[in-house]
């Protein structure tokens, strides 16, 4: 009996799934580190802050690497991804999420993984097959009963929601950005050039961030700091090794599995305990999830049939 893949695509499959594992996790203990350090830190300064520590990192790992310039071709996608990503959706998010509550920020910003399917569909040429459509659709009727379950009344401004938005809208359109100039760069090359874009376009916020951090508790210095090494560095790093091997649309469903790993995260870290209706939305973002990322049975009938050329080297 024949194996569905080969050995080594087996093995590239898994490490992607892998990597793309570590960015969900990394992603959703970001959204319970930003509640503390958006105590003692204005939106552009943590924005920022994150992206130095981030940089550092990044920057450091690439010397060692020996990584070089990514070629020129790969320059537009990391610029126009650095801009819109590492920095304005950062920003944006930041402080969206002090004029709304975290159930309406959630909700809002999961508009990006249906964004990104749109975009890529339009202008990567990424396929729409049912199953992706349909498990975006669960997760994202997922999404909105975590939402719901987790607004709070009156918490909510017409500011924050278009900032969220922004967030979301930002986001869609540094991943599709990022997609091409993965095929050109490695992944820590478009990562840690996009977040030297992202730290050029903050330097305003400069004089903000020296000033709140003589001022901010060291908790709030050390969560801000943990936000660019991990889910920034590492988790943007992962991401992108993941996106260059599977289209766009397919890793934005991916990312459907963030609220519910908030939950639990709020859960284990904060001590919120979550009602009924944010545990089923929980569940239906990870069925969601799980449904975009199979394949139908006949795509692993047709995987599994020998190419013409191994027919004839076995002959």
């Amino acid at each position: 009996m024949m194996n569905d893949v080969s050995p080594p695509d087996r093995r590239a499959r898994l490490l992607a799934v892998g990597a793309a594992a570590v960015t969900v996790v990394l992603w959703a203990s970001a959204f319970v580190s930003i509640r503390s350090a958006g105590e003692a830190y204005s939106p552009g300064a943590l924005a920022l802050g994150r992206l130095l520590a981030g940089a550092l990192v990044l920057g450091t790992v690439c010397l060692v690497r020996r990584e070089g310039w990514p070629p020129r071709a790969a320059w537009p996608g990391i610029v126009i991804s650095g801009v819109l990503w590492f920095g304005l959706y950062g920003v944006a998010l930041n402080w969206g999420e002090q004029q709304v509550d975290a159930g309406t920020a959630a909700l809002v910003v999961n508009i990006g993984p249906l964004l990104i399917a749109l975009l890529g569909a339009r202008l990567l040429g990424d396929p729409m097959p049912p199953r992706l459509l349909a498990g975006m659709a669960v997760s994202f009727a997922g999404a909105v009963t975590v939402g719901l379950s987790m607004s709070g009344e009156g918490g909510s401004s017409v500011l924050g929601v278009v900032l969220c938005l922004l967030a979301a809208v930002t986001y869609a359109g540094g991943v599709v950005a990022q997609k091409p100039a993965l095929g050109r760069a490695s992944a820590l090359q478009v990562t840690t050039y996009g977040c030297l874009v992202g730290v050029a376009g903050c330097l305003p916020f400069a004089g903000e961030l020296v000033h709140e951090a003589a001022r901010a508790p060291v908790s709030a210095t050390l969560n801000m700091v943990y936000l660019g090494v991990f889910p920034l560095a590492l988790a943007f790093t992962t991401w992108a090794y993941a996106l260059a091997r599977t289209t766009a649309s397919r890793m934005g469903a991916t990312t459907y599995a963030v609220p519910a790993l908030v939950v639990l995260m709020s859960w284990l870290a904060l001590g919120e305990v979550p009602g009924l209706l944010t545990l089923a939305g929980g569940a239906l973002c990870l069925a969601g999830v799980a449904v975009s990322r199979s394949r139908p049975r006949t795509a692993r009938v047709v995987a599994a049939r020998p190419r013409p050329e191994q027919t004839r080297e076995s002959a």
